[in-house]
């Protein structure tokens, strides 16, 4: 927990279960931001149809895929570093075929085949149909790529294989791209333009979800509260939509309203907000609903203005806090996590405070936190210094996870004592004794086993004492 609190998520091998008929295998590997791992999950459903089965046995592998993020350059770093390791693999298996999929594909392109010369295949985020198109061309001893990005490509009709997962949560992808263009991130060069999915396939998900036995689903997007479904196409191209599309058009709250509705005994969560996007209908539907969970995750980067005005944020200091006060008006119990950049470029003490001084005020549950790295393309590193230099980025990051493990504890601390439902979601990674869940706070909590208590079940625990990240309790 400690890790993923202050890292965020490492790379994962997926896994579904064999199935006779298939007899190719594949190794997949992700990293990265949720909606990576959603995508692997439409990957494996594609290449399923191609007669492949995941396996977590490298060695079995006749195609291994990493499915890659270019948010830092570290992740990056480490995709190359698992890259070089499978050249003694490439020498036993001449025949293996190895592809690089997801952002760091869409970013590099063909000079991804330049640079690492282990890599067949190179297939950015909008093009997983044409993989098996593009492994014909493979198994021809061609390179094969496909970067080309997509106004329309949203998935919405692939059932997406449940890989490495508990079989009680699972994601559902709303959105896809993003329109913000802040001046650090590469996901709009790599993820395209913000375009919605069709209620009726989301809703359709959530029912196949529910009827397999799932009880929580995350609505998942880039930017979810930006969710806009008039009839297919861009965001930015709702201006030209007809009279009739305008009239029948979902937002998000619209959406999240009708799968509440729709599955009343299950749980929703949603990720990723952005505070110019989020409005209180989505606030008062969250209010409206039992099952949706009381969280939010509200990325803010910075508590200084006018460093937000250099990243490109399209909110102030002082607007993200009336936000936050909204959220506790209409939302009482609302956690509410974030992330934060330190040391972007020209950031000086005095703004450096003022971000300790926002989560203060805020007094976030957890957080995602970074120093700063240039990602090359974006206007940040063509404009703009990288200028804060790194043993002052690493202190200032010290010094915001300190105020987070500080104000993490707090808020833990404001659990104990009370009862909560909490879904049991496996066992405890530290003793096989332990169930461990999450309350509707997104806050873990573990709580020794008992009788006629098994994964899927929300049971009532009361929490008796925490650490900064876990809760401890006992079932009721």
């Amino acid at each position: 927990m400690e890790k993923e609190f202050i890292e965020g998520r490492q790379g994962e091998v997926l896994v579904m279960e064999s199935t006779t008929q298939n007899s190719k295998k594949l190794f997949l590997e992700s990293y990265g931001c949720q909606m990576n791992f959603s995508d692997s999950e439409i990957v494996a459903s594609i290449l399923n149809e191609e007669g492949y089965n995941t396996t977590a046995q490298l060695e079995e592998a006749d195609l291994i895929l990493l499915n890659t993020c270019s948010i830092r350059e570290k992740a990056e770093q480490t995709v190359r570093k698992r890259l070089s390791q499978f050249n003694t693999l490439k020498k036993q298996k001449p025949n293996l075929t190895i592809g690089v999929l997801g952002c760091m594909a869409e970013r590099l392109k063909t000079k991804f085949l330049e640079e690492e010369h282990l890599v067949d295949l190179v297939v950015g985020p909008d093009a997983y149909r044409d993989l098996p198109n593009l492994l014909k061309d493979t198994d021809d001893g061609r390179n094969a790529i496909n970067v080309l990005l997509s106004k329309e490509e949203t998935y919405a009709d692939i059932s997406p294989i449940r890989l490495g997962g508990n079989g009680v949560t699972a994601f559902v992808s709303i959105t896809r791209g993003c329109d913000n263009m802040c001046t650090f991130c590469v996901v709009p060069f790599t993820r395209g333009r913000e375009r919605s999915r069709d209620p009726h396939s989301v809703l359709k998900e959530c029912s196949e979800l529910v009827a397999n036995g799932y009880k929580e689903i995350t609505l998942l997007g880039q930017n979810v509260d930006s969710y806009l479904w008039y009839g297919g196409g861009p965001k930015k191209d709702f201006n030209k939509a007809t009279e009739l599309q305008k009239a029948t058009a979902v937002n998000f709250a619209h959406l999240l309203d009708l799968v509440a509705t729709a599955h009343p005994d299950t749980r929703l969560r949603f990720s990723t907000s952005n505070p110019q996007d989020m409005n209180e209908d989505v606030l008062y539907v969250m209010a409206k609903h039992d099952n949706i969970c009381k969280y939010i995750h509200l990325p803010v980067q910075s508590g200084s203005t006018t460093v937000l005005e250099r990243m490109n944020r399209q909110h102030t200091r002082e607007e993200y806090m009336e936000l936050l006060d909204k959220i506790r008006e209409i939302v009482p119990d609302c956690a509410i996590s974030h992330d934060m950049i330190t040391g972007f470029c020209g950031e000086t003490e005095e703004e450096h405070r003022d971000t300790l001084s926002l989560m203060e005020y805020a007094q976030y549950d957890f957080g995602y936190m970074f120093a700063y790295s240039e990602r090359p393309g974006t206007p940040a590193h063509k404009k703009m210094e990288d200028d804060v230099p790194a043993d002052i980025k690493k202190r200032r990051l010290s010094e915001v996870i300190a105020m987070q493990q500080k104000l993490s504890l707090q808020r833990m601390n404001s659990y104990v004592g009370k009862t909560h439902k909490v879904l049991i979601e496996g066992t405890s990674k530290k003793s096989q004794d332990y169930w461990y869940g999450r309350i509707s706070q997104n806050a873990v909590v573990v709580f020794p086993k008992t009788e006629n208590t098994n994964i899927g079940d929300f049971v009532l625990v009361g929490v008796i004492d925490c650490t900064s990240a876990t809760l401890i309790g006992e079932k009721q």
